[in-house]
């Protein structure tokens, strides 16, 4: 099994960067991981909504240049289906069983995904309703794919939400 996420955007901030290369390795006893980050396009302050747009084109294209044709992307994008921890691994684990042994994702930039790239994804969840800065939501996301991996092996991570879902 292979796991890619496609990322707008590096990770400045050195407390993500621990969080994230720790599910990273977290990770690896269950599947590759594999994270290709594009660079985001600078945008002047306040920027009209047709800069926006020019921005997240921008971005979109570079991800699309990247994507091979077969492969299944799940686009994370505000406001589609929200899961619960083990709702969302069965989800993985029947896209892995129906999708292949390649599941990708794609976690757009400040100003979100272009309109291209969200309607080459074959799937959109959203992580929740609010709205996090898009270089937490990969630690969110690696964080929910272990667990996901966790739970589908019945193995132990959490104890209070393992005890909450036995009764």
């Amino acid at each position: 099994m292979k796991i890619k996420l496609y990322v707008i955007g590096k990770i400045k901030e050195n407390y993500l960067k621990e969080g994230i290369n720790e599910y990273i390795n977290r990770i690896r006893p269950y599947a590759q991981l594999e994270i290709i980050e594009v660079n985001d396009e600078p945008v002047k302050d306040n920027p009209s909504l047709a800069e926006i747009e020019i921005v997240k084109n921008k971005e979109g294209e570079k991800i699309l240049k990247l994507l091979k044709p077969g492969d299944y992307l799940i686009s994370l994008d505000l406001g589609k289906k929200q899961f619960t921890s083990p709702e969302f691994a069965k989800y993985l684990e029947s896209k892995f069983v129906a999708g292949g042994s390649v599941i990708s994702f794609v976690i757009g930039g400040s100003y979100g995904l272009s309109d291209a790239l969200k309607e080459r994804a074959n799937d959109a969840i959203s992580l929740s309703n609010m709205t996090f800065l898009h270089q937490m939501t990969r630690l969110i996301l690696l964080e929910q794919i272990y667990r996901a991996f966790k739970i589908i092996r019945n193995e132990v991570y959490h104890k209070w939400f393992i005890q909450s879902f036995k009764t």
